[in-house]
């Protein structure tokens, strides 16, 4: 756990003034005056959880700072101390709490409102976010979590996390202005496959394409390639790969073996996350939207320097949920609710990861950019706009 402190000294200059005055001989043997007894204040007992702190905002951010995905709670964690330092705000104090610790993000969440926070940043899981969700909500407490599935968002969960239903819907329409009408895609199966495969038929439709084949595959052996020849059969333009930037660099080879030699290959969001994507050889000329990647490498190149290792991909979450606070801050006075009312503005807020902002439904839309994997980095073909307001 840590607290971000900023201990505002102040003292008190006492003058003692003197007088004169004519020349007072003392009297032999007189007696010495009576000391008035001292009067104390009376001793307050101390109480459990956080000091007082009633000049500024009393924030919980919760993630996981042990276990499995510890690493990605710490580049939270380290993001949100970068962020106050880099506004060098002193309205914010914010205390993390293991999600991950005796009672998990049920547990933290309830000791962090018995605390006094008035916000809630985190947690990182879903499952989490749905543990802490009725807990916050008695508290009328706010939850600004970086999870990304929609399932866990609403009754004053708001979800920071990228939503690969924007990112696929990006993508596609790029390609469709492009030129292309025919598709196919390539789904992993389970819940997150489950939904690209909609996301992705809805989103081909609606930009007047056609979806040829779509296949989905697991870990086990063999099964990549069987779906991969079983798209071949139809001759499509364009290859939605709906998972990761590891299984898109083995799905590339059999690709251009079976049928999609010269097919456009397209991700999502996910591929973001792999910070050498633009190096995957087999990717090139691959297409994936995602958020803008501009700042992230100033930040990128901050945050190295500042704690001698880098960052995780998504802790610019944590970066923007503290710019987003600061800003709603100018109008929140310490000890009050926070006005959850102000995350739904229609202009939304801006962060490292572009402009963002709140559905009714509690689920961050974001301004999104297309990306090519080119030359052994990637570069933009289709930037991010500006604002909500269509502006580049």
């Amino acid at each position: 756990m840590f607290i971000l402190r900023r201990i505002a000294l102040g003292a008190t200059l006492f003058l003692a003034a003197c007088s004169t005055g004519p020349r007072v001989i003392p009297e032999a043997n007189r007696p010495a005056p009576a000391e008035k007894p001292v009067e104390r204040p009376p001793v307050r007992p101390i109480q459990p959880g956080l000091p007082q702190d009633v000049e500024r905002h009393r924030i919980a951010l919760l993630v996981p700072l042990t276990g499995a995905n510890a690493g990605v709670g710490k580049s939270l964690q380290n993001a949100t101390q970068l962020a106050v330092l880099d506004t060098r705000s002193d309205a914010l104090r914010i205390t993390s709490y293991d999600t991950s610790g005796p009672g998990g993000a049920a547990a933290a969440a309830t000791q962090a409102i018995a605390d006094g926070n008035r916000l809630i940043l985190g947690p990182l899981l879903a499952e989490d976010a749905r543990a802490v969700a009725p807990i916050a909500r008695r508290a009328r407490v706010p939850v600004l979590s970086f999870s990304n599935d929609v399932t866990a968002a609403g009754g004053g969960t708001f979800l920071l996390g990228y939503s690969p239903v924007q990112s696929i819907e990006r993508v596609v329409d790029y390609a469709k202005a492009s030129g292309i009408t025919d598709f196919a895609g390539l789904m992993p199966t389970g819940v997150y496959g489950e939904r690209a495969a909609t996301v992705f038929l809805r989103a081909v439709e609606g930009a007047g394409g056609k979806v040829l084949a779509l296949e989905t595959f697991d870990g086990r052996p063999g099964s990549m390639s069987g779906a991969i020849a079983k798209l071949g059969r139809s001759p499509y333009q364009a290859i939605l790969i709906a998972g990761s930037a590891e299984s898109a660099v083995l799905a590339a080879p059999i690709i251009r073996r079976t049928g999609g030699k010269t097919a456009r290959l397209l991700g999502p969001d996910l591929w973001n996350t792999d910070s050498g994507i633009g190096s995957k050889a087999v990717l090139a000329g691959a297409w994936f939207a995602s958020v803008p990647d501009n700042y992230y490498r100033q930040y990128a190149t901050k945050y190295r320097a500042r704690f001698g290792n880098a960052p995780y991909r998504l802790s610019t979450l944590g970066y923007d949920a503290v710019l987003l606070t600061v800003r709603i801050a100018r109008d929140w006075r310490p000890g009050d609710e926070f006005p959850a009312s102000r995350l739904t503005d229609r202009d939304g807020f801006s962060g490292l990861d572009g402009a963002f902002r709140f559905g009714r439904d509690g689920v961050a839309e974001r301004a999104l950019e297309v990306q090519e994997v080119k030359g052994g980095t990637t570069v933009t073909v289709s930037p991010a706009p500006a604002n909500f307001n269509g502006n580049q």
